[in-house]
């Protein structure tokens, strides 16, 4: 059996994103509030979100439901999972203290209580500059103590390498990288390097997307019809091109009688990777706590591993990726 012991946390894009996931406030707050609650004490130990999780006038709506439902959270709960948001580094955020603003702001909507700072993609692509000056400007927010953690997401390995050196030099370290990792993201050369420097510097590697969208979830006989245009274009494309896989993935989750997102999720973890599970009611975080119950063997991550390099199509990359 693969021993690794990697936990899950949670993610929180759809709290507030009415484009993609089609939030109403008006009936998705009381059902957030008890997903929230379960998922913590059910032993899903980190909670991420970003600054720009909420569409148009809910910006920052997932930081400030999170913010509300922490209220209620005893102290030596909250000390045992950890709460990361992520600064987006947008055109106008520029210079060293680009980000000091919406930190303020996103400590505000949490109530004080985030513990890592991510730095939302990297802006290597069209604006390298401002990348290492945005990180600066976090590392003097932590060496004021303002800031617990540091991490990077969407930061390929010759970046990853450089602005951890970079960092190095200051005396400060990088505790995670996030990157969309799943059995549809493409495996590729970068990935495995990322791992192997994630390892070498004990570095904490986030998987988001583990379940690409919902897709991972959804039964191979099985075709619905999600509730935003977005996710049909996406499940349309791709769900009649992943059938096999969702085959392994139901076969192997009758074993254990598990959800295939369970499979899915523990797919990941025996990448050495911590899966970061979107959930929007309390039986996805139900389901993600059963996954930390048990783990596959090295003979079913390989026939997994086997079903994704021979898959027909894959999840889009996130273009802000660097190198």
């Amino acid at each position: 059996m693969i021993k690794e012991k990697i936990g899950i946390g949670f993610g929180t894009w759809a709290w507030g994103n009415k484009f993609v996931w089609g939030y109403k406030p008006e009936t998705d707050d009381i059902l957030l509030k008890k997903t929230f609650f379960d998922a913590v004490y059910g032993g899903l130990d980190l909670v991420d979100t970003a600054d720009s999780y909420g569409t148009g006038s809910l910006f920052g709506q997932s930081e400030t439901l999170i913010g509300n439902f922490l209220e209620e959270l005893p102290k030596r709960k909250l000390n045992k999972i950890t709460i990361a948001t992520k600064l987006a580094p947008f055109p106008w955020r520029i210079g060293r203290n680009g980000l000091n603003n919406a930190f303020q702001a996103s400590n505000k909507r949490l109530r004080g209580n985030m513990k890592r700072v991510q730095l939302h993609w990297s802006t290597y692509r069209y604006a390298p500059w401002q990348e290492e000056q945005l990180l600066n400007g976090l590392g003097d927010l932590y060496e004021k103590g303002l800031i617990k953690e540091l991490g990077l997401s969407n930061t390929g390995p010759k970046r990853l390498n450089f602005l951890y050196q970079k960092l190095k030099e200051r005396g400060i370290k990088i505790n995670s990288i996030q990157m969309q990792f799943s059995l549809l993201t493409k495996p590729t050369l970068e990935d495995e390097k990322i791992k192997n420097i994630c390892i070498e510097h004990n570095i904490e590697y986030l998987a988001y997307s583990p379940l690409a969208l919902g897709i991972l979830s959804i039964p191979p006989n099985k075709a619905p019809k999600p509730r935003t245009f977005l996710r049909q274009q996406l499940f349309q494309n791709i769900l009649p091109k992943t059938i096999e896989l969702r085959k392994t993935l139901n076969n192997i989750g009758e074993k254990y009688s598990a959800s295939q997102a369970q499979v899915a999720l523990n797919w990941v973890r025996a990448h050495r990777a911590k899966p970061i599970v979107g959930i929007r009611n309390p039986l996805q975080a139900k389901d993600a706590i059963s996954a930390l119950q048990w783990s596959l063997t090295k003979r079913e991550k390989e026939r997994l591993d086997f079903q994704r390099n021979r898959c027909l199509t894959y999840m889009p990359q996130n273009p802000f990726t660097s190198p």
